[in-house]
């Protein structure tokens, strides 16, 4: 039986028209799945019109214009519904879902389908659970001493994973899932005992600790930034903007 890292794995990527996962919406999306390892990847892309302003900060950083948006892009609540019925089929079939900085990218679904679809990510899934594999919390933990910066281009460069250099949701979402891999195989004498499962549930841990750890920094340095410790999907606010 392989070890998990070397089956099947499931990515999500997701753009936004910034970094507010309560009062922003997504913009475009991707889920892949990869059955083995350097095996082909099966890819799922949406392009969203999402009825609001597109920030030119936020068209600058993922190169979707609003202009763009609205002539190419779908409207949010099918494409919404779409992403939920990915996720609900590769969780049904046991495959983890790799994301990086899940609370991120997991929350925002959420909203957009709490807000479109009169619906939930957990509603989505339908009592599938989802595995998720984030890693960026994995690496911190992992390697915690290491200095310098941990996004995805870092970690690709770390871990030795060609990174296209494009701003494709999906080419972003497959490098993630390599990123994953090959954390596996480095640190497999930690890794290969654990289920998905159980890794899920450790980074609940990991990422409390790692947030509390950066607050404590904040507060040292005089920031009265606010991390939220909850991984991978922060609690639903009363009502959504």
């Amino acid at each position: 039986m392989p070890r998990w890292f070397e089956g099947p794995l499931a990515a999500l990527d997701a753009r936004a028209t910034g970094a507010d996962t309560e009062r922003d919406r997504v913009v475009s999306a991707a889920f892949v799945i990869q059955r083995e390892p350097d095996g082909v990847a099966e890819c799922r892309r949406w392009l969203v019109s999402p009825g609001v302003p597109v920030p030119e900060s936020a068209a600058e950083a993922h190169g979707l214009t609003e202009d763009h948006l609205r002539r190419h892009g779908r409207w949010p609540a099918p494409v919404m519904q779409e992403v939920g019925q990915g996720l609900a089929e590769s969780a049904a079939s046991g495959i983890p879902l790799v994301v990086m900085d899940a609370p991120f990218d997991l929350t925002l679904l959420d909203r957009e389908l709490r807000r479109h679809r009169n619906s939930s990510l957990t509603a989505a899934l339908s009592g599938s659970p989802l595995r998720v594999l984030d890693p960026q919390v994995l690496d911190r933990h992992l390697d915690r001493y290491r200095k310098g910066r941990r996004t995805l281009a870092d970690l690709c460069a770390r871990y030795g994973v060609e990174q296209a250099r494009t701003r494709d949701t999906a080419a972003d979402a497959l490098a993630a899932l390599k990123v994953v891999r090959a954390l596996g195989r480095r640190f497999a004498s930690r890794l290969e005992a654990l289920s998905p499962a159980e890794l899920h549930e450790r980074q609940t841990e990991w990422y409390a600790a790692q947030a509390r750890g950066l607050q404590a920094w904040f507060a040292r340095d005089g920031s009265d930034e606010h991390l939220n410790p909850s991984w991978p999907l922060r609690p639903g606010l009363p009502a959504v903007a």
